[in-house]
């Protein structure tokens, strides 16, 4: 059985209307450029304020992800 390998890398979604909505976009959004994604892990949490009112909603996330090493150089690929 192969060992697997799993690349982390960090996240910040946004969203004005809550902390869940910011993370789901963020993980959305990833997961069209991303593939086989399968951990979200929320970092940290905070929000922008202006005028004593809430105006954005910001998650950090760390993602993990399958990694899949790129195929090896081909032979005869590189022109000289």
């Amino acid at each position: 059985m192969a060992d697997s390998v799993y690349r982390v890398t960090e996240l910040i979604g946004t969203s004005s209307q809550s902390w869940e909505a910011a993370a789901r976009g963020a993980v959305e959004t990833a997961a069209k450029s991303l593939r086989d994604l399968r951990v979200a892990e929320v970092v940290e949490q905070d929000m922008t304020i202006e005028n004593g009112k809430v105006t954005s909603y910001r998650v950090k996330l760390n993602v993990s992800f399958k990694y899949l090493p790129e195929a090896g150089p081909r032979a005869g690929s590189r022109k000289r």
